[in-house]
């Protein structure tokens, strides 16, 4: 780990070793029968020590020391008594290596239904290599499971957390209020399918920063009914960069608004900000959107509006699509396109996109000025601009 690692999470174990140990309950896993074997299913340990904590009326911590410990599955529901529940990792939670453990299983590790919960530190190993593999030779597989699911819940804090090689999403926050993600690390491989990095859906006031997410899909990707959300100091690469989307797979769908990617690093990326919607009538959209301060290293599509959506091209909707995408503002982008056309906007013909603003932005293709592609889209531009507007 990088001494700048180290350092935080060295802050984190003295912050609350020293203070929100020292307040409430605490419990230790390993003192409730928990071996850091990594064999020795921990989850009947875990389970005890969310009971007492989640029945307690005052503070409490689930401790888990230094050291490997295999978790079966674990589901923590609320409401609980008290709304201050720290989990405090210093060691590894791992997944079963067998595909078929959680095959019948939407998340691994989820927590529901709380309000006032915090998770620092430490790191949660999907085991995930094996689905992946299955997966590529074509065969019959289970979908597979979310490392770390947040549902219906509300005022949470995820500090420092690492999760490695997901089976599918790694981070799923879904249907919930107050959410701060801060100094997260997600690592799977480039090609694993289907790892989002962090899944916002349904949720309001969420804000991710300071993160590093390598993964071999969207390092972030926003569902319908997504408000306030902000990210900030986000590195991600490998991946397919932050997507909006995909939007209008249902007639009925809530929308997305006040979304903002400041100060942000794509690295290799399939994409860089997208914001893509199925090819068929729906009511969603997308508005209230700001990108800044955004620099691309050899980003395959940097600037991306795809209402055509429709991965590997197969069963394809080929309608219009009826999400209405208007108020985007791109602004302060550099960097380097890895292909000729740096900034596309396939917008709907049904319902052209509006209000997009570009402001201040150089990109390069093998030394040279890229191209921009417009279609049905409207908006305006200022500064310098590299690609020029093909904007209507």
């Amino acid at each position: 780990m990088p001494l700048v690692g180290n350092l935080h999470l060295l802050f984190l174990l003295f912050l609350f070793l020293n203070h929100g140990l020292a307040a409430g309950s605490t419990f230790n896993i390993v003192s409730l029968g928990a071996k850091a074997d990594g064999m020795t299913d921990a989850s009947p340990a875990f389970q005890e020590a969310w009971a007492n904590a989640c029945g307690s009326s005052e503070p409490a911590t689930i401790y888990v020391p230094n050291g490997a410990f295999y978790v079966h599955s674990g589901n923590f529901t609320g409401p609980c008594k008290n709304n201050a529940i720290t989990i405090l990792i210093n060691g590894t939670l791992m997944a079963s290596s067998n595909i078929q453990v959680l095959a019948q299983s939407q998340a691994w590790i989820a927590f529901r239904h709380i309000n006032g919960l915090s998770i620092y530190g430490g790191v949660i190993d999907g085991q995930g290599m094996g689905l992946w593999n299955c997966k590529h030779s074509g065969q019959s597989c289970p979908d597979g499971a979310t490392s770390l699911e947040i549902f219906d819940s509300q005022n949470v804090n995820v500090n420092g957390l690492s999760s490695v090689n997901s089976q599918m999403f790694n981070i799923v926050v879904y249907g919930c209020q107050n959410v701060q993600i801060q100094g997260v690390n997600v690592s799977s491989a480039s090609d694993s399918p289907n790892t989002d990095g962090i899944h916002v859906q349904q949720s309001l006031n969420v804000n991710i920063s300071n993160s590093n997410i390598g993964t071999g899909d969207d390092c972030i990707s926003i569902g319908p009914g997504t408000t306030n959300l902000w990210m900030e100091n986000i590195n991600c690469g490998p991946g397919h960069g932050i997507s909006i989307g995909s939007l209008g797979k249902q007639a009925e769908e809530a929308g997305v608004q006040n979304v903002t990617v400041t100060t942000a690093t794509f690295r290799g990326t399939q994409n860089g900000v997208r914001i893509k919607s199925w090819g068929r009538p729906s009511d969603g959209f997308a508005t209230k959107i700001l990108f800044q301060h955004i620099l691309f290293y050899n980003v395959s599509n940097p600037i991306f509006i795809d209402q055509n959506y429709c991965p590997h091209q197969q069963s394809c909707p080929g309608q219009a699509s009826g999400v209405k995408i208007s108020d985007v503002t791109y602004q302060d982008i550099n960097g380097t396109s890895a292909t000729e056309v740096a900034i596309n906007f396939d917008c709907s013909p049904s319902n052209p996109c509006t209000g997009i603003h570009l402001e201040d932005i150089n990109l390069n293709y093998n030394d040279q000025i890229p191209q921009a592609s417009c279609e049905n889209a409207q908006g305006t531009a200022s500064g310098p601009l590299q690609p020029r507007s093909c904007l209507a």
